[in-house]
């Protein structure tokens, strides 16, 4: 994968510095293990409870299936997607295994972060990022007024009346209304944009070859999108929505726990036989407050 090569190339340019000068190891993020811990749970409990239920959509019936495929109705879906409606139904299954297994793969590329020696000792720390970033991804799959529980899109396959899409299969597909946004690319865009992004905080000295990073990123998820489009699952503006807040998120999280403000954090929950608490305090240290009073 480009990306994989992209990283090993830049590898090669920071061991040679090593050469020169000895590093000491420098931790880049802070994460708060309760907190953390309690956004992974929160959000696999919600992604348990919202898969059955976005699976559970009404199927179609045979006149709303006749009523979407009348040539008015294709015409009111925009020029770009309409590509989506001229792909070859035969090719369907081939490209439906591509992008299954591919995001498989590109899920466990972040792994080769390990490779380097400053990366595998704050192991814990960003595999907890990673997947406190992934539950953030799917939370606004299932629950955004941008995912499926509030968009109701159908897909591709069923504008498609072929031997190998019947009506029998259009009608009784589970997650037919389900088109808006993809998952999948939104998933990958999430992997390898985090990937980039803790690669590029680890070695602040890449210079230009940070962007080269960000491109190398962007190569899996957009060949999950064509995959996607080509399987019939999704229009072109289904995986663009994706892949923008896959990578939104892939760079917004080791941001966040980057800055700074994020030592001063804690979270506290209190219980009692009445109420239940949550309570957010921000603690700010002696010099910042010198700071502010100047």
């Amino acid at each position: 994968m480009a990306i994989a090569l992209v990283f090993s190339f830049t590898g090669f340019c920071q061991s040679s510095d090593s050469t020169v000068k000895a590093k000491t190891h420098v931790k880049r993020y802070h994460v708060n293990y309760y907190v953390t811990g309690s956004i992974i749970g929160v959000g696999m409990i919600g992604d348990y409870f919202a898969i059955s239920r976005l699976k559970s959509k009404p199927k179609l019936t045979s006149d709303e299936l006749e009523f979407i495929n009348t040539d008015q109705q294709k015409n009111l879906i925009n020029t770009i997607d309409r590509w989506a409606l001229k792909q070859n139904p035969a090719d369907r299954d081939l490209f439906k295994k591509i992008s299954d297994y591919g995001e498989i793969g590109i899920f466990l590329l972040p792994s080769l972060l390990i490779i380097d020696k400053d990366m595998r000792k704050d192991w814990l720390d960003l595999l907890l990022m990673y997947v406190e970033g992934h539950t953030i991804t799917f939370s606004f799959y299932n629950y955004s007024p941008l995912g499926p529980t509030f968009v109701n899109r159908y897909r591709p396959f069923a504008y498609y009346n072929t031997d190998e899409l019947t009506p029998e299969f259009r009608m009784n597909n589970n997650n037919t209304r389900n088109a808006f946004f993809s998952g999948h690319v939104g998933s990958c865009a999430y992997s390898t944009f985090f990937m980039a992004k803790v690669y590029s905080d680890y070695h602040p000295n890449l210079g230009g070859l940070k962007y080269l990073l960000y491109l190398a990123a962007a190569v899996p998820p957009l060949t999950i999108a064509y995959a996607r489009i080509r399987s019939l699952d999704h229009f072109p503006s289904d995986v663009a929505v994706g892949f923008g807040l896959g990578a939104l998120i892939g760079i917004v999280v080791p941001a966040l726990h980057k800055s700074p403000c994020t030592k001063h954090l804690s979270l506290s929950m209190s219980t009692s036989s009445e109420e239940v608490g949550l309570s957010v305090c921000w603690k700010m240290d002696a010099k910042r407050l010198s700071a502010v009073n100047k």
